[in-house]
This record gives structure tokens, sequence and C-alpha cells, in this order.
């Protein structure tokens, strides 16, 4: 690879921006993951399951199928991409806005996951003992339950972060790529491998590898000092 090719002035603003929609997505994909799950891991209802399912249905579906059905949902002909448009007087398809939604779309249900997984494995007794001196359901979740959860929530926002970070197909569908605007790593990759730009390609690539990896090993610390 031919350090003295890269373009520093091309490679800069697609790493700020996927750092910004990933940071951004992870910490709204992280509080709606944490009301959401803490709600489903406390309640049985007719048709849960159903529900859950569909929480999860972004993780199995091709990311091109999650952007055509936000780009239906969001696009200028529908209702609701017309109401955004009338309020913000722009639209939000290919913006960074829309990156920021796929992303969101996207990480959601790794987060969902993660953090009902840490609210299941606590001891209801605990939480029940708050209760039982005087605490609402929000100061035992605040002090009692969320607490207990911390290290769940440390992962799910990584992965939340790790997940935004690489988001690739529903990004490109309803956000596209413009440089210096809604161009984000994995669509920068696309293009300079499609234009035959290698060293771009790697310089893009090593940078979304280093930060992941660093992220990820954020996640196995050892607990209580051990491995």
């Amino acid at each position: 690879m031919n350090v003295s090719a890269i373009d520093w002035a091309v490679f800069w603003p697609p790493v700020r921006l996927s750092l910004q929609v990933a940071l951004l997505s992870s910490v709204i994909a992280a509080v709606a993951g944490i009301a959401v799950a803490w709600k489903m891991s406390r309640k049985s209802f007719p048709g849960k399951i159903f529900l859950e399912t569909a929480f999860m249905l972004p993780l199995v579906l091709p990311p091109t199928v999650v952007g055509f059905i936000l780009l239906v949902l969001l696009g200028r002909k529908s209702l609701l991409g017309r109401w955004i448009e009338a309020i913000f007087s722009a639209p939000v398809i290919f913006s960074w806005w829309a990156a920021l939604i796929a992303s969101v779309v996207v990480a959601f249900p790794l987060v969902y996951q993660t953090m009902k997984s840490g609210f299941s494995g606590i001891d209801r007794d605990l939480e029940d003992a708050g209760r039982s001196i005087g605490a609402n359901e929000w100061q035992v979740f605040r002090y009692i339950s969320l607490p207990l959860a911390g290290r769940a929530l440390m992962t799910a926002f990584i992965l939340g972060f790790a997940r935004a970070l690489g988001e690739f197909g529903a990004t490109l569908m309803i956000a596209g790529n413009i440089p210096g605007k809604t161009q984000t790593v994995p669509t920068a990759i696309y293009v300079a491998v499609d234009s035959g730009n290698q060293t771009m390609a790697w310089v893009w690539t090593g940078s979304i590898i280093i930060i992941s990896f660093i992220m990820l090993l954020l996640t196995r610390q050892p607990r209580d000092g051990k491995a």
C-alpha cells in the first residue's frame, strides 16, 4: 500500500460521519432498548412473542429489505415523509438523519436482546425488597435493576455502536452515498473498491476494523478480576 497515495482530506469525512452516526444511534437504541426490555422482561400479555419477534426482525432481515421498508415509510410520497418535510422544510431521505435512523433500526435488536437478558438475570427478590420498603417502580428500576444490569448495559451499548458503525445496506438505500454529507465508511469502502482505489479501501477498512476491535474488546473485559 502506497501511504503517500492516501488522500486524508477524503479519508476523514466518512470516518467522522460514521462515528457521529454510530454514537448517536447507539445512545438512542440504548435508551429505547432499556425501556422496552425492562417492560417486556417484567410483563406477560397475549401476543408478546409476536411483538418480540417483530423487534428482532431487523437482525435477520437483509439490510436492503430494511432499507426498502424505511424508504417506503419515510420517502417523499409517504404520509410520514411528507409530514417530516413540511415540519423541517427538507426531506429526511438522503440526509445524515436517514443514516441515523437506519443505524438505530439495525442496532436496536442487539441492544434489546442484551438488556432483556440482563434484566431477566436479576434476582426478583431484590426488587421486591425495594418495593416492600416503599420504593416505587421508577426507584426500583433506577436504584436496583439498572445498576445490577450495568454490565449488560455496557455490552448492549458497545454492540449497538459496533453494529451501527458497520451498517451499509439500509444506509445506502435511504441515505445514499453523498461525499461529505451521507457517505459513511462502509459506503466509502464500496465506492473505493468499485473504482479500483485499493489504497483508500484498505485505509478505511483498517480504520473500521481497529475501532470495532477496540469496542468489542471492551465487552470482553474480565469480571471481578477473572478472565
